[in-house]
């Protein structure tokens, strides 16, 4: 344990995080088309105010998309240079809204009852306010650190990361240079698997995007006549077959601890078996999406009047697959599944990760930081679902863990990526403590 920890004025801090949090949300990053710029200027301007002054702009310049500047931003406190860096990872941009959805103005940060609402709250801009408050505590009470701790603000992650953590890794490959990443990728729940027992997910790894585009061509013609080569016919055909096709259950070698964790602390019944696997993702979606390569459905698009039928139709498929799974093969997959030569596969966007070890100081020092925190909480290490930025740094040797550490409710994590998104006061309160206590002991 690195020292005695100093006396913090926990509701003063989470007091400040609340506001600070607010405000970013009011910050519309919506990607497309990014507007990262407003949100790098405006961490800037809190880091200077705070005397942290090494501070850079990364301007994707020839990244401009609808007239918006891409822009991603380093802040580092310098340590002795006795140990590698520690980065605080988070993204600045965010999903979409659709407005006529939601109880609150998704931009207003609003503060009700106890909960900040917003898009960003989950998805990660809670996180960044996390690691902006334990950059700012070590630089107010003055705590030595053998690492530099670099605060790195990324664009364009809900896009796949090409104006951000691609961006970077092309033109400055320096900044990849650490020894531990800490980022968004795993957090932590109330329940697990329907049992009621604190988790705190850790993922070494994540599945790998593989994002398809189906493209269908047919013969356009009067609605009144219909004839078998509807382009809009045939794609439908195809996607009720990738609908219909079932994937098998897989335990990767990197969910192995997982799974046995949980059952050795009696989570699960049954000891970890591909009877029991199967059984498990049957009857829950989270598992499903951890133990099969998944398939989603996400836009169509064809036609240009009620009564035409249409020449193309288009829809767009967001695979994610399993750690070791081949994209390729994958793609042979879902064409064999289709059967039909005259609707083309296009691979949109596809990565991959290695995973990273969990026999290193900072897993160790996370494990001990959640047992005192919250004392009958499990770590697990896990997979994410989701892909992250961290992909870049595990592809270039460097340990990086998901770790948010806040406790959600299942309807609370249902609205990442969806309506009415909003964290708690008190897990805003309980990320601040828990992440700043492994910052500090690391």
């Amino acid at each position: 344990m690195a020292g005695e920890a100093p006396r913090i004025d926990w509701d003063a801090v989470t007091e400040e995080a609340t506001r600070l949090l607010s405000d970013f949300i009011r910050i519309d990053t919506s990607n497309p088309p990014g507007r990262e710029l407003a949100a790098c200027e405006w961490l800037s301007t809190l880091l200077r105010a705070e005397g942290i002054a090494d501070i850079t702009f990364y301007d994707a310049s020839d990244a401009r998309e609808h007239g918006a500047e891409r822009m991603n931003m380093t802040a580092t406190m310098a340590g002795d240079g006795t140990k590698a860096p520690l980065i605080l990872l988070s993204h600045t941009d965010v999903v979409p809204v659709e407005r006529q959805y939601w109880d609150f103005e998704p931009f207003s940060g609003a503060v009700v009852d106890g909960v900040i609402y917003g898009r960003g709250a989950l998805d990660m801009k809670s996180m960044g306010v996390m690691e902006l408050m334990a950059m700012f505590i070590i630089k107010r009470h003055n705590l030595p650190h053998a690492r530099d701790i670099v605060y790195m603000a990324l664009a364009d992650e809900e896009a796949g990361g090409d104006w951000g953590v691609n961006w970077i890794e092309e033109h400055h490959p320096e900044l990849l240079d650490a020894e531990y990443v800490i980022n968004e990728g795993g957090w932590g729940t109330a329940e697990v698997f329907g049992v009621r027992r604190p988790a705190f997910n850790c993922s070494i790894s994540e599945k790998g995007p593989l994002w398809l585009k189906l493209v269908a061509e047919g013969r356009p013609g009067h609605g009144s006549v219909p004839h078998p080569d509807n382009a809009l016919d045939r794609l439908v055909r195809a996607l009720q077959k990738v609908q219909d096709w079932a994937r098998p259950v897989t335990v990767v070698p990197e969910l192995g601890e997982y799974f046995d964790r949980l059952y050795r602390n009696r989570v699960l019944g049954d000891a970890p078996s591909q009877k029991s696997m199967e059984k498990l993702a049957g009857g829950n979606l989270v598992a499903r999406a951890i133990l099969t390569n998944t398939v989603s459905a996400t836009t169509m698009h064809s036609g240009m009047k009620h009564n035409v039928i249409p020449g193309i139709a288009e829809a767009t498929l967001d695979c994610r697959l399993l750690p070791g799974q081949d994209p390729e093969a994958f793609t042979q997959q879902v064409r064999d599944v289709i059967g039909d030569p005259k609707v083309r596969i296009e691979t949109v966007f596809k990565s991959s990760t290695p995973s990273s070890p969990i026999d290193t100081e900072l897993f160790g020092i996370i494990e001990d930081v959640v047992r005192d925190h919250v004392e009958e909480a499990l770590v697990l290490p896990s997979v994410s679902a989701g892909f992250t930025d961290s992909r870049v740094f595990r592809q270039h040797g460097i340990t990086s863990y998901g770790f948010i550490p806040y406790l959600l409710e299942q309807n609370e994590a249902m609205t990442v990526h969806g309506h009415n998104e909003r964290i708690s006061v008190e897990n805003l309160r309980l990320g601040c403590q828990v992440l700043f206590e492994t910052v500090r002991r690391l």
